[in-house]
Formats: structure tokens, sequence, C-alpha cells
């Protein structure tokens, strides 16, 4: 299951995608945080953000950023599953974030023959001293991809828009609550991996006790034959 999130801005930074189940949460911390325009579209759950620094904050590891490349445009997030890398990104979930972000650019969305880039969440550097609201810089631009966009989809939008809701989503909740189920995970497959350990080295002392059994039998074997023989020697 891959989950889009797309945010608007009005700078020319490049964008965001994320993927997986939207965990929507009413926010707290942060009341002022505007709602959420959430597109569900299987296997695919795509949201569409009024504001971004909050992705830009409080985004997850497995987060992809799209952004029409130098144009103003909204960001869309893809939350693809841990493990996973942007070479396994399918075609059409590509196609369908492409479409979005140029759909979501006053710009972008009047122009054919455009350039959408995307990158990992992790590789987006923001400077809030020096960056506006929305900006965005890259670590390393070599981990940045484009992908070339020739027209708009008409179809493609509107299937997603028809999937569209309004959702309050507290980001940095989410961001936490990932980060320990993550941390769950690692500590019930660090405790699976010790039992295993304890029932491979039960196992062994096992095989151990029963070659050294089993050596005895034969030893002991050994010496009743030889007392046998000797026997015979001095009946003789």
């Amino acid at each position: 299951m891959l989950l889009l999130k797309l945010s608007t801005t009005n700078h020319k930074a490049t964008g965001s995608l994320v993927t997986n189940k939207i965990n929507v949460l009413k926010s707290k911390k942060e009341i002022n945080q505007p709602k959420n325009l959430v597109w569900i579209d299987e296997p695919l759950a795509l949201l569409f953000l009024k504001a971004n620094e909050y992705l830009i904050k409080w985004g997850w590891p497995e987060d992809v950023w799209f952004h029409v490349d130098k144009l103003s445009s909204a960001h869309v997030y893809l939350r693809l599953k841990p493990g996973q890398t942007l070479d396994d990104i399918p075609p059409a979930v590509l196609t369908d974030a492409a479409q979005l972000v140029k759909a979501n650019s006053i710009s972008g969305n009047k122009l054919n023959d455009i350039d959408v880039v995307y990158t990992l969440w992790s590789n987006l550097h923001k400077n809030e001293a020096q960056m506006e609201w929305g900006q965005v810089g890259f670590y390393k631009d070599k981990e940045v991809r484009k992908v070339r966009v020739e027209r708009k989809e008409n179809a493609i939008v509107n299937r997603l828009n028809k999937t569209k809701v309004e959702k309050v989503v507290d980001f940095q909740e989410a961001r936490a609550n990932r980060d320990r189920e993550e941390r769950e995970d690692k500590k019930r497959i660090y405790k699976e991996m010790e039992e295993e350990k304890k029932k491979e080295e039960l196992r062994r002392q096992a095989e151990a006790e029963e070659r050294s059994y089993d050596r005895l039998m034969q030893e002991e074997n050994m010496v009743s034959n030889k007392d046998g023989g000797n026997d015979s020697d001095d009946f003789m």
C-alpha cells in the first residue's frame, strides 16, 4: 500500500510525495494548522496539504518528495513501504504523483513538457533562518531525480479528485507513532532472534550430548569385545 501527500506552496522549491494508509489525527499542538485535502485511490492514498512546512519537518524516512521543477507548485509526498527505494516506485504511481503536482501548479498546469523532480524526504534541506515558508533545498543534488510530464492528463486528475475529502492531520504525532512502532518492531525482532539463538544453542548441546553418548557406548562395546576375546584365550 502506497500513500501520497501533497502540499501547496508559492515558492519555487522542489516537491514531495508520501505513501501508506493516512493516519488522520486531531491536531492538539498545532491547532492553527489548516485542514488538508485528502485523496484515497487504491492502492494509493493521496493527501493534498494547504501548508507543507509540517511535512518538511515531520516527514518519514520512507517519504518521497515531488515538485514541479523551477516553478511554483504544490508539494506531493509519496510514502514507500519500509525497505523500498526510489527504484521501487511503480510507473503508475509516479505518473499519478507527477500529474497531481502539475495540476496544482498555477504556471505548470498551463504548460506542456515540464519536469517534476523527486527525492527522498531525508535529502530535503531546510534552513529556517534563510528560507521562506515552504522553501527547501537538497543535501545532495545527485540524489534528485526528474520525470518529464508532456501534458496534463485530465482523466488521472479527475479520478483522483473523485476521492477527495478534508481532514486534519497531526504530522508530529503521526511521526512519533511511526517511530514508536519502529522501535517496538526492532525490539520484537531482537527478542525473536535471541530466542532463536537460545533454541539453536540448546539444539547444539543436545546434539553434542548425543554424540558423546554414542562415543561412550562405542567405547564400552569395544572394551566388552576385547574382554571377551581374552577370556577365550585363557580358556584355551
